[in-house]
């Protein structure tokens, strides 16, 4: 029924049929299935100050609107995913492209025809497409390791182009790795794409920017008379597991709880912190009309930033004169730092972490977990919405 910075006086969860922790893509999602599907009553507990999680866009002092939170491309193949969303917003056509700077030199990534002659020159790069073409076809993106297992020296080469020129400075500085450090399967699923199509999603179906941005999107599906949403709010403030019962305000709490969180705070990390990888992002706006032929180019030989985006070649804003870009400089998340976490690790004694935590929640029937964080894993847009549809179906099933 609106959206307020902190709780009111009095509050009083009991007056709430749901809860939703966040108001990112998973919370809003299932906040608005459960108002108009059930006729629940949700409060939705944001800890920001804004709502739209890490989709969050916003015009900065130039007036370029931006990604605050690093760009986000939507694409899916998922038609349900694709429907839902599009009762919120226009859609301004967007084919995201990549290009690897590599040397100085820009070339398509995931690698294809053209950045086979760029790097090998017309004539070689053309001899190596059409080997590429002969083994595996048209139009298909074959890993690097299955180039080595042809025992073609020169479908090897290509291989190992690819590995040290797109690959391998730019997983280090992403992860923190040394080279002995990255998973061999990690490296050998790096595509080589046997085609001309240089959009870096070719398959998905549904692609482009949200017209009036992803805010404005997030504003119309909690724009319901059921849905309150409180901004500034810490739901550890409020909200905690107790040997298996939930507790908000002081009190069992008998309604849904959806919780889009960290599940290691929960708890106080009392079992160990689960690890991210986090991002310094360093916005400029410069005195031109465009500073990059695409919106975002991978720099991966050289320089300690791993990106540079601009958001007007994204979404077709026309701001002459000025534009923004921002560098990404990947490090380890600290918790409790106020840094976001956006990518897990996921390793075996990661993994094995999280599902200890789980664990503790998962007898209490009315505590559900969904999204990015909550999960412990990496979902792109269409993923996380599509989770939270699913966990939606279910919630609407048990009460209706």
């Amino acid at each position: 029924m609106g959206i307020v910075n902190g709780l009111p006086a009095g509050f009083n969860p009991d007056s709430y049929d749901a809860i939703v922790v966040g108001a990112g893509y998973a919370g809003a999602v299932c906040a608005r299935r459960l108002a108009e599907s059930c006729g629940m009553k949700v409060a939705i507990l944001e800890r920001r100050n804004h709502i739209a999680g890490n989709a969050y866009d916003c015009l900065d002092d130039a007036g370029i609107l931006i990604h605050k939170y690093g760009p986000h491309i939507y694409h899916t193949t998922n038609d349900r995913v694709h429907e839902f969303l599009s009762r919120f917003t226009e859609w301004t056509p967007y084919q995201h492209k990549v290009l690897a700077n590599i040397h100085g030199q820009l070339m398509p990534v995931p690698f294809n025809h053209t950045s086979l002659k760029m790097a090998f020159g017309d004539e070689k790069g053309e001899r190596l497409y059409q080997k590429l073409v002969a083994t595996f076809g048209h139009d298909k993106k074959v890993p690097i390791m299955e180039l080595r297992e042809k025992n073609d020296p020169e479908l090897a080469e290509v291989a190992d182009f690819v590995y040290q020129n797109v690959f391998l400075y730019y997983t280090m500085k992403q992860w923190g790795k040394t080279p002995d450090q990255i998973d061999p399967s990690i490296t050998g699923r790096v595509p080589v794409f046997v085609g001309d199509d240089d959009r870096y999603f070719p398959q998905a179906p549904h692609q482009g920017m949200p017209a009036e941005g992803y805010t404005k999107l997030f504003e119309r599906m909690l724009d319901h008379d059921l849905i309150s949403v409180f901004l500034g709010v810490d739901a550890r403030d409020i909200v905690s597991v107790r040997t298996g019962e939930l507790v908000v305000c002081g009190k069992p709490y008998g309604g849904e709880v959806v919780y889009t969180g960290p599940i290691d705070e929960l708890f106080d990390l009392d079992l160990g912190a689960l690890p991210y990888r986090t991002l310094d992002m360093v916005f400029e706006t410069l005195p031109q009309d465009q500073f990059q032929p695409v919106g975002t180019v991978n720099y991966t030989t050289t320089e300690d930033y791993t990106r540079i985006t601009e958001f007007k070649n994204m979404t077709g804003q026309v701001v002459p004169g000025r534009t923004t870009i921002m560098r990404e400089y990947s490090k380890s998340y600290e918790p409790g730092s106020g840094q976001t976490p956006y990518y897990a690790i996921l390793e075996p004694e990661t993994k094995a972490l999280y599902a200890k935590y789980r664990e503790r929640v998962s007898g209490i029937l009315n505590f559900h977990l969904v999204g990015r964080l909550a999960e412990y894993r990496y979902y792109d847009m269409d993923g996380v919405t599509a989770s939270a549809l699913d966990l939606s179906d279910e919630l609407v099933a048990q009460h209706n």
